[in-house]
């Protein structure tokens, strides 16, 4: 996007970078127009793309709404049933490489992550980063109302994942993210296994093993006061093991 402005003497073209965010959602309706309002109103012009699995509870038809209010910077992929995060996310990338976008978030729609801490993100990448992490683990344990178990079991797999495959990423679980475009455009998208939160784990594996430079950006995780928590046992399972089976995988740039 490139905006112009005279003065007396010179024509300046100013290349705005393009930034957008890609919102899962199942049953947020409680949350979805909130956390929309509160991306826009930042300093900085952020697109919004929600990748929509088909909730019940009416959450496609108020960001259909809010489209009409918004109708060059909200974007919305529906799906027919919950696909689940990792494809949904390679959705969302797929389109936003095509779309040319130059800075790729990932964010949650509950609030966990504070829309307020995108722009450091943004500017942890402009600094340098190919990707940056809102961490939670980087400058001590940065988590609120979550149960102790959780936090433990949280906390030390990503201990786990960072012994195993020797990433040195302290949250590596986390799904708050800021990747350049070059990185997406340099990962295998369609070679990705993992599905829910493990996906999160393959991610990072993958840019750090092509030589990519991380970030972690400390923030302060606040679990969800509105809607439905989706973590599952599951998630946390397929997550053990497919470490193990990722740290034997040849990591190859896409062809």
């Amino acid at each position: 996007m490139f905006d112009t402005y005279k003065n007396t003497r010179k024509l300046y073209i100013i290349y705005m970078d393009r930034k957008v965010i890609i919102i899962p959602t199942y049953n947020e309706k409680e949350n979805i127009e909130r956390i929309i309002r509160a991306v826009f109103a930042l300093e900085g012009e952020y697109h919004i793309l929600v990748i929509e699995d088909g909730s019940p509870d009416g959450t496609a038809a108020i960001v259909k709404r809010l489209q009409t209010e918004f109708p060059e910077r909200l974007h919305m992929i529906e799906r027919t049933g919950k696909l689940g995060l990792g494809t949904a996310y390679i959705t969302g990338f797929k389109w936003a490489v095509e779309h040319g976008y130059d800075y790729i978030f990932e964010m949650d729609a509950d609030f966990s992550h504070n829309p307020n801490d995108v722009p450091k993100l943004y500017q942890a990448c402009k600094d340098g980063a190919d990707l940056a992490i809102g961490s939670r683990y980087c400058n001590g344990i940065s988590v609120i109302n979550w149960p102790i178990g959780r936090v433990i079991m949280s906390y030390y797999a990503s201990v786990y994942v960072r012994t195993v495959l020797g990433m040195e990423v302290y949250d590596t679980t986390a799904g708050f993210k800021c990747y350049t475009r070059k990185v997406l455009e340099t990962l295998d998208l369609d070679k990705v296994q993992m599905k829910g939160y493990g996906f999160q784990i393959e991610m990072k594996y993958s840019t750090f093993k092509l030589g990519f430079k991380i970030k972690e950006v400390p923030i302060i995780f606040v679990d969800r006061t509105e809607g439905t928590s989706k973590m599952s046992s599951g998630i946390f399972g397929e997550a053990f093991w497919g470490v193990m089976k990722l740290k034997m995988r040849k990591i190859r740039p896409r062809q």
